[in-house]
């Protein structure tokens, strides 16, 4: 597998954002869909974006994007029955920037799991109509088996215990866990000097092993959405927020009291999660994956969306299966 791509700092200062956008997201829960290229959210402020031509990218890519030949969805299969219901229901999130983040001019998501989804969406469907619901770390596998979403698009890590409950299909990015502290803190330089800090991270993830393996004398605190966390560590009830690296990259490209620690200290393997009962689907989105990999459509969707933050080529995509 790719070992993760380290975050340039010089990358991130001078790009800015309203901050008000993520905690008005915040708010929003569940249930909105699109007929384009990114989940439309109904009700969306309006306002500027400086991310208007990566968006327009991202949108030739999904219009690009060839619907499955009917050979490859047989009568009866898992993708046969979503593309007779004409939508294709996405866990995610609205506030993960560069991954899944509400745009607040034209009210749709826009990032790397946005697009994925969206591109899924118009392979199976022939078009990309979505519907989003809301998930956290700890809702994921719940919706998953009660079969409220087809597909949880979410920096969703592939782990032993989450693959006894749901199926991944993947892995298709590969992060590494982080640190982000305030601009002004020198003192955090890595996992060994959090001991005796604060240090926040969301609940129902695998990060709180990791924090006491390295550094077992932190306190640790559990919130449910990268927003609060984020919210805590500007706040000062934190000393430092670990998570993985893209997603405390988004928080510091619209952020600017807050930076990326370089470098990372573990690989997370992000998977598609799927229905544990359903491995045709599994199979299915597999080789989807290897399709859009192959013809390059992955690696512009990379640049287009991460690669506006960090510098350099696309990533080798990780090995599926």
């Amino acid at each position: 597998m790719t070992a993760p791509r380290e975050i340039s700092l010089r990358a991130l200062r001078g790009r800015t954002a309203a901050a008000v956008a993520l905690v008005a997201v915040a708010a929003l829960t569940s249930a909105c869909s699109s007929s384009s290229s990114s989940s439309t959210v109904p009700g969306a402020p309006s306002g500027h974006s400086g991310a208007a031509s990566a968006a327009a990218s991202v949108d030739e890519l999904v219009a690009a994007e060839k619907p499955a030949p009917a050979s490859l969805m047989p009568s009866g299969s898992t993708a046969a029955k979503i593309k007779a219901k004409g939508v294709l229901k996405v866990g995610g999130t609205q506030t993960a920037a560069l991954f899944s983040l509400l745009n607040p001019t034209t009210g749709k998501l826009q990032g790397f799991d946005a697009a994925m989804s969206q591109l899924l969406a118009k392979y199976i469907i022939g078009k990309p109509q979505t519907q989003l619901t809301n998930v956290t770390a700890q809702t994921r596998e719940a919706l998953l088996k009660g079969h409220q979403v087809d597909a949880v698009f979410a920096t969703y890590t592939i782990t032993p215990e989450r693959a006894k409950v749901v199926n991944f299909a993947g892995p298709y990015y590969m992060d590494g866990l982080a640190l982000e502290v305030k601009k002004t803190d020198s003192s955090i330089t890595s996992l060994k000097s959090l001991a005796g800090k604060t240090v926040v991270t969301e609940s129902g993830s695998t990060v709180p092993t990791v924090i006491k393996a390295g550094a077992p004398t932190a306190k640790i605190q559990l919130f449910d959405t990268n927003t609060e966390c984020l919210q805590a560590l500007q706040q000062g009830r934190a000393d430092a927020y670990v998570l993985d690296q893209g997603i405390l990259a988004g928080n510091a490209s619209t952020n600017p009291d807050v930076k990326v620690v370089p470098g990372t200290f573990s690989k997370e393997p992000y998977g598609i999660g799927l229905p544990l009962d359903q491995p045709d689907f599994k199979t299915f989105v597999n080789a989807w994956l290897q399709k859009v990999e192959a013809d390059g459509t992955w690696a512009k969707v990379w640049k287009a969306t991460v690669g506006t933050e960090v510098p350099g080529a696309a990533p080798a995509p990780p090995t599926i299966g």
